[in-house]
């Protein structure tokens, strides 16, 4: 079988066996400060969920030499999102931010790896401010009872039964104190649309992001089923909601429908893959926050939901798709100011119905460099996961 389809540009694998490697998820930064290192979690498997006993090892990748420096261990991780890992903001050369999980219950640390010193936050983060003042804490236990590609496994929910909790929801991290405090409830949520049938069945908060200079956020509301088990499965719609770091002004973007993956563009617009425009349809639309304002990019060459990322110049969007019959991926580059986009790869992955457990499943999840001019992504392609990378400057250059 050809693995590898439609290759306009060479890469690289920057990790090695034995064990899986992944990064993670497209949103987050795993390129150091001075472009010498690649974040990446390290784990013996890849076949099935992972469960609480099961450790994942975090490091990066001198990508000179491709070898692996081992930094940390821990119990809190997934298989899209690994653990949150990430650099430091303010110090992306030196320390790392990480989730672990210590005495019962989901923290996250901060470490220096030059020193090795490290300091322990009160809860795991989502998301870190561009800043790197403050973090965004959700329930990763709720996470994993939704999805547990992206929760932890080994802690139960504290509110398994309780539908919108007044206890639980977004949670505010002071990252140098490790100070937190909830800042909007799912009760609070569930308030927002008295009228909604969503909001009759479990709420968790899914996806949530800062914007690129930290004063607002972006989270997605989601409904969920209880755990009665006499309760048939129920499928999820989708809430896009925007608010102040503090959690005040709170903004309605969409109600309950179709959202899925976005990015922040600049403090006031995202780009999101939703049902918000006028005709209900789910296109990739570049949004105003607190405005009803909502452009479709381009629905002729977007037909499908894709990871989405801009580059640092803001003139390209990073995308990919999912697997189509046969279980091949397209890894795509679209020229914004061109209005023209083109398939980079297209990389055998797995056909879903083919998987164990659909959250196993390794989403190419594409990631920039810090100057735009290579990206950085996973793939099973050779039937082992690895991280990838390749020189886009030929083609973004000018």
């Amino acid at each position: 079988m050809n693995r590898i389809k439609d290759q306009l540009l060479p890469f690289e694998r920057i990790t090695r066996e034995p064990g899986h490697h992944f990064f993670g998820y497209y949103d987050i930064q795993p390129f150091s400060g001075d472009g010498r290192f690649h974040l990446c979690n390290r784990v013996p498997f890849m076949d099935r969920l992972q469960d609480g006993n099961d450790r994942a090892e975090l490091g990066m990748v001198r990508l000179h030499d491709g070898t692996f420096v081992p930094l940390a261990e821990t119990y809190a991780w997934n298989f899209q999102q690994g653990t949150m890992l990430r650099w430091h903001p303010a110090k992306p050369n030196e320390e790392i931010i990480y989730n672990t999980r210590l005495q019962g219950t989901y923290k996250a640390v901060v470490k220096n790896i030059v020193t090795g010193e490290q300091r322990v936050l009160s809860r795991a983060v989502a998301n870190v401010d561009p800043t790197g003042r403050w973090g965004l804490s959700v329930n990763f236990s709720r996470m994993f009872d939704f999805r547990p590609g992206y929760g932890y496994a080994g802690l139960p929910d504290p509110f398994l039964n309780i539908a919108a909790p007044a206890d639980d929801g977004i949670f505010l991290v002071n990252i140098a104190t490790g100070e937190s405090k909830l800042i909007l409830s799912l009760d609070a949520m569930r308030q927002l649309f008295p009228d909604a049938p969503e909001t009759k069945m479990k709420l968790m908060v899914n996806h949530i992001n800062f914007n690129t200079d930290g004063t607002r956020f972006l989270f997605l509301l989601r409904n969920m089923a209880m755990p009665a088990t006499t309760q048939p499965k129920v499928a999820w719609k989708t809430a896009t909601l925007t608010a102040n770091t503090d959690g005040s002004d709170i903004h309605i973007m969409n109600g309950f429908g179709g959202a899925s993956h976005y990015i922040w563009r600049d403090p006031e617009h995202v780009l999101i893959y939703a049902d918000i425009g006028l005709k209900g349809k789910l296109e990739l639309y570049l949004v105003r926050d607190r405005t009803p304002e909502a452009q479709a990019i381009d629905p002729v060459f977007f037909t499908h939901d894709g990871h989405c990322s801009y580059s640092p110049d803001l003139n390209y969007i990073l995308y990919d798709s999912y697997p189509d019959a046969a279980g091949y991926r397209k890894l795509i580059l679209y020229d914004v100011r061109k209005r023209k986009g083109e398939t980079l790869a297209t990389l055998f992955s797995s056909r879903w119905d083919a998987l164990p457990n659909v959250d196993i499943r390794c989403d190419l999840h594409p990631r920039w460099n810090r100057d735009g001019s290579a990206i950085s992504f996973d793939s099973v392609h050779e039937g082992h996961r690895h991280i990838y990378c390749m020189d886009v400057s030929s083609l973004v250059s000018g």
